[in-house]
C-alpha cells in the first residue's frame, strides 16, 4: 500500500496577540507578534489551526496576516534563510504550527505617528 502525496502546505502567517492572563509574555508588553509556519490545505485552514492552537497557550489573537507558501514568497523575491526553510520542513512533516519568532510590544511600539 503507498501513501498518496499530502496535500498540506506550509503558510508563512504573522499573528498579532494581545494580553491574556498566564500568557507567558514578559512584564510590561501590550501584546506580541508572532511568526509562525502552519500546515494546511490551503491558508484559511493554518490560519483556524494556528489560532486554535494559540488560544490553547494562552495567548490572544488579534490578527493574522498570510504570507503566502515557500514558494509563492520565493516567487516575490523573498529572502528566505535554510534555518526557514527547516522550520517550514518540520511544520509540514509534524503537520503542525511553528511559531519561529516571538517580538514583544511595549508601551508605544504599536501606535502609529
Amino acid at each position: 500500500m503507498t501513501k498518496k502525496p499530502s496535500r498540506q502546505k506550509v503558510f508563512t502567517l504573522l499573528v498579532e496577540v494581545g494580553r491574556n492572563a498566564d500568557d507567558g509574555l514578559p512584564e510590561g508588553a501590550t501584546g506580541a507578534a508572532l511568526m509562525c509556519y502552519a500546515s494546511g490545505i490551503d491558508e484559511a485552514e493554518a490560519v483556524r489551526e494556528t489560532v486554535a492552537i494559540l488560544k490553547q497557550a494562552d495567548l490572544s489573537p488579534l490578527d493574522v496576516s498570510g504570507y503566502g507558501t515557500l514558494e509563492e514568497r520565493l516567487a516575490e523575491g523573498h529572502d528566505i534563510s535554510e534555518d526557514e526553510q527547516a522550520l517550514m520542513q518540520r511544520a509540514l512533516d509534524e503537520n503542525s504550527v511553528i511559531v519561529a519568532q516571538m517580538t514583544p510590544f511595549f508601551g508605544d511600539d504599536n501606535a502609529e505617528d
